[in-house]
């Protein structure tokens, strides 16, 4: 590709522009008729992700298994809880089962980053009751990880009272049906952080 472009300044002589473009990838090189030259290389590095078929086979058939059973959505089934934490908010539901757990269509093992602080959270309730591997459990959840992990764990606190309001006195001696309101401080105008500041000079 060559493209030519002439025009005249007064103080100088009638300059020449043409750009030509080579065969070799990310070259391209300028040239002036008044004997100025100069190249440019560009090098341009392209990334991307793509999830290998085999994921998105697995996710694709949970969401099916997931929906065939819990016809009407979340809120339509008998035992479901609404848990929250930070910014995060899970609904979770409950079915009798082996003590499958499913998040956001993914199993619980990969979900969480196998973190397991995080995967702690999600069995308490459960474990509290000796229900760990009596109920299949379904969740809905959004915000960050670690809040997620939390509000989970209070949407299935939630779930098990709709079992049995007996589970009350357990759940919450183990402080599980309580809402952790802690959030993070908002910064302020002037200190570094929301109570850091810089250092005192006096003079």
């Amino acid at each position: 590709m060559a493209i030519s472009i002439a025009f005249k300044t007064p103080p100088l002589s009638p300059l020449s522009f043409s750009s030509e473009t080579s065969h070799k990838p990310n070259n391209i090189s300028f040239s002036w008729s008044n004997s100025l030259s100069f190249s440019l290389s560009l090098t341009l590095r392209v990334s991307a992700t793509v999830a290998s078929p085999e994921i998105t086979t697995t996710i694709t058939n949970l969401k099916k298994s997931v929906k065939s059973r819990l016809p009407g959505g979340f809120s339509a089934q008998s035992i479901h809880g609404t848990g929250r934490r930070k910014c995060a908010l899970a609904r979770v539901v409950l079915q009798e089962g082996t003590g499958k757990v499913i998040i956001n269509y993914r199993d619980a093992k990969e979900y969480p980053q196998t973190n397991p602080s995080w995967l702690h959270y999600l069995k308490v309730p459960r474990v509290t009751l000796g229900y760990e591997s009596s109920y299949d459990m379904f969740v809905k959840a959004g915000g960050d990880l670690a809040g997620q992990a939390q509000a989970i764990s209070h949407g299935v606190a939630r779930a098990l009272l709709k079992v049995s309001q007996n589970h009350r006195i357990p759940l919450k001696r183990e402080g599980l049906l309580t809402r952790d309101s802690g959030i993070a401080e908002r910064k302020k105008v002037g200190p570094k952080k929301a109570r850091k500041t810089p250092q005192f000079s006096k003079r």
